[in-house]
This record gives C-alpha cells, structure tokens and sequence, in this order.
C-alpha cells in the first residue's frame, strides 16, 4: 500500500488533536503544527506513533509566517515527496467591539486564521499535481456563513475562508484536487473556555440538539470529508446542531 500523509496545522489540542488520532488510526504519516504548545503537540506526537505505529513529525510555528511555512513544506517534500490532505485547523478567536479592536489584533487575526490558508494550499498544491490528486479541508466557522456581534474580525476570516475554499476548489478540480470547508458551531474546546457557565448554558439552549458537539464529532467530519466523496468539491458543510 503507498504511503499516504496528511498535514493538520493546529494539532495540539481540541479538533486538531482529535483529528491527527483519527488519520493516525487510519495509518497516515503525520506532520502536525502548533504555535505555542510544543509540549502537548510532542506528546500527542509520541502518543499516536505508540499506539498505531505511524510516523509523527511536530512542527512549532506561525502558520501566518511565510518563511516557516516555507521551511515546514520543504520538509515535507524531502520525506514524502507528495501531501495526500491538507487540514487548516490553525485559528485563534477575538471578543470585543470591532471599534475597540486595534490594527495589530486584526491583522494577527487575519494572519493565522486566513493567510495561514492561503500560505498553506499554495505550497500544498505543487504536492498534490505532482501526483494528480489531493484533498484540502479548511475548517471555518458558522460566522463565516452568517457574521457574529463583537466577532467581526474572526466572522471576516473565517469568511474569507469559505469564499477562498469555493474559489480554489474550481482551480483545483480539473486536476483531481478537492477543495472543502467545514463550519463548526459551537464546539467543546478551549477555544470556549471565555464563556462563564451562565452564559454557556444559554447559548446551549439557543442548540436545537441540546448540547456543544464535541472535538471528536467534529475531527469525524474533517476526516470524511478529506478521504470520501470524490465528486464532492467547493462546499461549505455546517455541522451546527441545528443552531444557525
């Protein structure tokens, strides 16, 4: 059987990690990133090599730095030579009025959450041609769909993520390559942690389904979409619990 690969930016914790296990578990060669968390990103590293006997490389850096995205797709090509899946999960969140919100705060949002996609897929994409098939998965948020109150900057990237996903997905098709998103409602990760339990109940109750979805679902959904569906391109997929 080829050896096959998967890139997952953001993989030390929540939907990251819980998607790292499952291509893990499915016998993928793993190149993960983090920002800060080396220390859980290596842990969850050595943890999946021992339990499924797969080859985990951990990478710690900005996904909105060109020059280490650079140098961690150098790496790649040097071990493997192809990328089978992409998986953008690196994001970071910001709370407050947009008037209060400084230039820097919106750029380093613009940064990890949307260029770091487009750094990404461009230095993917000669990896994939070469063999003539690929997948990128992006996750992006409901915001992206619909825009959020005191969100408005993480709404405008992640919804240049969705209308860079549809867009790229055209380029990409005739060359076997899909292109896709999933927007996550509310999720169970620490991304959520800000909210007080008050305000967590609440917004529970605005769920039909009754309750967050939880990492794993969600890594579920980034995997599927990754490796099934081959005439499934260019979309948007809402996994919300009937919220929005």
């Amino acid at each position: 059987m080829k050896e096959k690969n998967v890139l997952i930016t953001g993989a030390s914790r929540g939907i990251g990690r819980e998607t790292a296990r499952i291509f893990a578990q499915n016998g993928y060669t793993l190149f993960l990133t983090c920002q800060n968390r080396i220390d859980l990103l290596r842990e969850t590293a050595g943890e999946l090599n021992d339990l499924f006997s797969v080859p985990c490389f951990p990478f710690v850096g900005d996904m909105g730095d060109e020059s280490f995205v650079t140098d961690l797709f150098s790496e790649i090509r040097t071990r493997c030579g192809h990328l089978d899946v992409l998986i953008n999960n690196a994001g970071i969140s910001h709370i407050g009025l947009l008037q209060d919100m400084s230039l820097a705060q919106w750029n380093q949002m613009l940064s990890t959450d949307l260029t770091s996609v487009f750094l990404t897929c461009r230095a993917a994409i000669p990896l994939m041609l070469s063999r003539h098939q690929g997948s990128i998965v992006n996750v992006s948020s409901v915001w992206g769909n619909v825009g959020a109150s005191c969100e408005a900057a993480y709404s405008a990237a992640k919804s240049g993520v969705n209308g860079l996903t549809r867009a790229l997905a055209k380029e990409l098709a005739p060359s076997q390559i899909r292109v896709n998103a999933a927007a996550f409602g509310a999720i169970e990760t620490s991304m959520n942690q800000f909210l007080s339990p008050e305000e967590k109940e609440a917004l529970t109750a605005e769920i039909p389904a009754g309750r967050f979805g939880s990492a794993a679902e969600a890594a579920a959904l980034l995997y599927d979409l990754a490796v099934h569906h081959p005439y499934l391109t260019g979309q948007v997929i809402s996994m919300d619990g009937g919220w929005i």
